[in-house]
């Protein structure tokens, strides 16, 4: 029953064809039978994965499915040991990738708001409220002020109703409706005032309307159906970790190859040799690092979710790690979302508004409220009349007058945003809506219309009927002859005009949004529309702003200082973009600024060209957001994109990091992003790339640690092959060593803090290899250290007069200490272990102690020893254990120390 062109046809013939009486609405039996045609009306959500199939998803990847191989081998040899610690610690991950995943999910399900819940409907006569769902075309919507509108409508009656419909078309400010015919089919949604959408909310006025879309036929399931058919791609993350993953295997399967063939030729015995293989191969690959991966991401999302952030993906918070440009919406976003009034011009004269009341060196402080045609009185006074924004305070409407305070509950404001500012500043005053009614009532009103772009309304006084007036400023001056002053009324002069439009000027090029407020006293000959609005007398301008927040102030100065660019993308016009812009820190030198128009005459090729010199852009549509991105992206740039209206989803899916609002934004855009600002704030997304920045740190740490540690004990195997010597370890030990003694240190390593400078580099060039920037050379440098010491304390012992037994439980235990030692080692590519202090991760001393615990509980009890093999130590044993386990790490602390005090790095050690 869908039809694109509802909005040319009168109301009545909408309802001809939907088959519907407008006073009475459809009865039960037809209900039914369109539900039955057309489905309810809910958004068809992504198809969710079952947790069973959530679960099993886990084994998916490339080096589980290599170790769950390596666990059937170990099988089938009869080392059952070794099958089930490999097989515990794959379910061990699995159950956290499980976990996350699961939890992500289910954070969302509190942010699903985009229909309503309920609808009031006219059915078989009477008025009803029914879920939303059952609403089908064919039902009569009734709709007032602070309801949403559950399903596309065609108005077919509009009482000085207005909508904000910035989730459907990025328009800011509300929409009037009316239920008058359009004539042309092509009018643009956000042009098609007798046409209501689901999604969108009603600010003002009361208003009925026939529903003739319902569920995916609405302009919102048209675009959510769209979004849900982009494909996926992958992140900077799971790219790294995959070619990690194949480059392991590879080396494993090498190092198998070479030490298998090696033992062959020397006369060993195939099936011991194959063996030895098999443990080479499980100690080269770090079966603890899917499961550290997933805990350092873990831990990325619940430090998210403290900082008003619900991660939807697990690599999402690195992904914003390597992020090159944010683009953020201005409203809400970067500044307050409060439209609040800052200046007012008056008899010639500005009066700045502060937070608490008007500056007290103006010549307006203190106006008093009792005296009649004070200009700045008379001013607010009209600005709280000619309004339709109510004040709330702790959930009920203002019955009197009442001074706000400090202590007390914060004001709320219902209607639309402008005229909540207005009734605010009349407040501040001492000028209430409430009271002055109780003198003077309302008798009539002219709705603001975009066309007239003023409204205004007739009040009776006891002075006979009087027009209050307010709107655009070059609108009103052109209908006014006077104007008010200290000194009475006085005839608005030619060059009074000037002035008055010059002050309008310097209040917009300081990005304040100006209206004027004017009066009339009428005669009865003038109480219709054209008489009411003719030969006014000027009474002030109202400049208002949406203020930036400080925290965004504060995060864009974070953002430059850390290789980011921040892009601003607005509605507004160009002047107040540029002036928020300046405000903000946004436009610095010669940062550009671009208009929707001068953007829509550019080619996609000129786009690219220019993109990374342009840092505001004003006066643009959310489906212009999708060139920026792309242009963004073709230069090779990473970029978050944020968005709140249905018509952003493209953008934000497009972009690497799609960034949603959890207060004001839509479902379908929420489904759309990565991540979800819980409080809107741009300040959360540099936080975020802050977390991003310290999560990839921190998976470097450990996979400098694991690799490290798994080369070394690789190499004190491999060399003792291949010179002759007996194995310096049993399989038991090695995999004691790599799924457990290591591991723990490891995942403490994942839930480091992040660095101090952190921010004071350029963001991570995506490409790069997981090994860039020396990574490689420090694992090999120090795997081959650890094997190499290995390997000495068990030819040492050997050769002081230890049997086999001892010999290997000193190269067990200097082994597992060397690497003990490097995990503090880890925690800083730049500092050595006396600078970053070994007491400032508790964690990782907590897994130190724990791992030591542990090890020397297999050398010392019994029970243990026949399993693992090894033998209690003597006192001078254990010196020689230490000093090579602990050598390297306090040589290569030392040097850095040197270096790092030479060059004037201070230390960032916290215990």
């Amino acid at each position: 029953m869908r039809q694109q062109s509802w909005h040319v046809l009168p109301w009545v013939d909408v309802a001809k064809v939907l088959n519907v009486h407008p006073g009475k609405g459809l009865n039960v039996k037809e209900v039914q039978k369109r539900l039955q045609e057309v489905g309810k009306n809910v958004l068809a959500a992504k198809k969710g994965v079952h947790p069973v199939f959530l679960f099993l998803g886990q084994f998916k990847d490339f080096m589980v499915l290599v170790l769950l191989a390596a666990t059937v081998v170990s099988g089938l040899l009869g080392e059952i040991a070794d099958a089930v610690t490999i097989l515990t610690i794959l379910i061990v991950n699995a159950i956290l990738g499980f976990i996350q995943e699961f939890r992500a999910e289910r954070s969302m399900e509190s942010l699903r708001s985009l229909t309503a819940p309920e609808a009031r409907v006219l059915r078989e006569g009477l008025e009803q409220r029914i879920p939303a769902a059952e609403l089908v075309p064919g039902d009569i919507v009734l709709l007032e002020a602070g309801d949403r509108i559950p399903a596309d409508v065609r108005w077919i009656q509009a009482v000085n109703i207005q909508v904000e419909e910035s989730a459907l078309t990025g328009e800011s400010h509300p929409v009037s409706k009316s239920i008058a015919p359009l004539s042309d089919e092509l009018t643009p949604m956000a042009d098609r005032r007798n046409m209501g959408y689901m999604g969108t909310s009603v600010v003002n006025g009361r208003g009925a309307g026939v529903v003739v879309a319902t569920g995916m036929d609405t302009e919102m399931g048209v675009i959510a159906g769209m979004i849900q058919s982009v494909e996926e791609e992958e992140t900077p993350l799971q790219k790294r970790l995959a070619e990690l993953g194949k480059w392991l295997v590879l080396l494993s399967l090498l190092v198998c190859l070479v030490v298998v063939a090696t033992g062959i030729l020397r006369g060993e015995d195939f099936y011991k040799m194959f063996f030895t293989g098999v443990s080479l191969a499980v100690a080269a690959i770090p079966e603890g690092l899917p499961a550290i991966v997933t805990v350092a991401l873990a831990v990325g999302v619940q430090r998210m979710v403290k900082r008003q952030a619900i991660i939807r993906k697990l690599p999402a918070v690195e992904t914003l790690g390597c992020a090159t440009v944010i683009c953020s919406d201005k409203t809400g976003t970067l500044t307050q979302n409060e439209m609040t009034v800052r200046q007012i011009y008056s008899d010639g004269r500005k009066i700045t508004v502060s937070g608490q009341g008007y500056d007290p060196k103006g010549d307006f402080y203190g106006a008093d409220p009792e005296k009649e045609k004070d200009p700045l009185h008379e001013g607010l006074k009209i600005a709280a009349l000619c309004n339709n924004a109510i004040l709330t305070k702790k959930g009920a409407k203002v019955a009197g007058l009442f001074r706000s305070k400090a202590n007390e509950a914060p004001w709320g404001i219902e209607g639309d945003p402008t005229e909540g500012a207005i009734l605010v500043a009349a407040a501040k005053a001492g000028i209430w809506r409430e009271v002055l009614e109780r003198k003077e009532e309302r008798i009539g009103e002219l709705p603001f219309d975009s066309d007239r772009k003023r409204m205004s309304v007739v009040y009776k006084t006891k002075h006979g009927p009087r027009a209050y007036v307010k709107g655009a400023p070059d609108k009103i001056v052109q209908l006014c002859k006077q104007e008010l002053t200290s000194a009475g009324v006085v005839e608005l002069s030619s060059a009074r005009r000037q002035s008055i439009m010059r002050a309008n000027d310097e209040m917009a090029r300081h990005a304040l949004r100006v209206l004027a407020v004017a009066e009339k006293s009428l005669t009865e000959n003038e109480m219709h529309d054209e008489g009411i609005e003719q030969g006014l007398t000027f009474v002030g301008l109202l400049g208002m702003i949406d203020p930036p927040r400080p925290s965004a102030v504060r995060a864009i100065k974070l953002c430059r200082q850390a290789g980011v660019k921040p892009v601003m993308i607005t509605g507004d016009h160009r002047l107040t973009a540029e002036a928020v812009g300046h405000e903000l820190g946004i436009l610095k030198g010669r940062d550009g600024v671009i208009s929707g128009e001068e953007l829509e005459r550019m080619s996609d090729q000129d786009l690219s060209q220019r993109v990374m010199d342009i840092s505001v852009y004003a006066r643009v549509t959310p489906k212009d957001k999708l060139r920026i991105v792309r242009a963004l992206k073709n230069e090779g740039q990473v970029v978050a994109m944020t968005g709140d209206g249905v018509n952003d989803a493209p953008a934000v899916k497009e972009a690497d990091i799609g960034v949603s609002m959890g207060v004001t934004g839509t479902d379908v855009t929420k489904e759309a992003s990565s991540m979800v600002l819980g409080d809107d704030n741009f300040a959360t997304i540099v936080a975020a790339v802050e977390e991003g920045r310290g999560i990839y740190d921190n998976i470097r740490k450990f996979i400098r640690y694991l690799l490290s540690c798994n080369l070394g004990e690789v190499l004190t195997m491999f060399l003792a092959t291949l010179v002759g010597l007996p194995l310096p370890l049993l399989p038991i030990q090695i995999l004691w060593v790599n799924l457990v003694t290591d591991g723990l240190p490891a995942m403490a390593l994942g839930v480091d803090g992040a660095e101090p400078e952190i921010m004071n580099r350029p963001p991570r060039i995506p490409g790069e290899s997981i090994f860039a920037r020396g990574l490689a050379r420090k694992i090999g440098i120090r795997g081959t250290l650890i094997g190499l010491g290995t390997l000495f304390v068990f030819v040492a012992g050997l050769f002081m007069g230890a049997n086999m037994l001892g010999a290997r439980t000193m190269a067990f235990s200097t082994l597992v200490f060397s690497q003990l030692f490097h995990v503090f080692d880890c925690r800083s590519e730049e500092r050595g272990i006396f600078e970053v202090g070994l007491f400032s991760n508790p964690y990782l001393v907590g897994a130190v102690l724990v791992s030591s615990m542990m090890q020397l509980s297999v050398i010392y009890l019994p029970p243990l020893q026949a399993i693992f093999k090894t033998t209690a130590l003597h006192s001078w044993q254990w010196i020689l254990i230490l000093c090579v386990a602990g050598g390297p790490s306090i040589l290569i602390g030392l040097a850095r120390l040197l270096k790092n005090s030479w060059q004037g790095k201070p230390s960032i050690a916290k215990g």
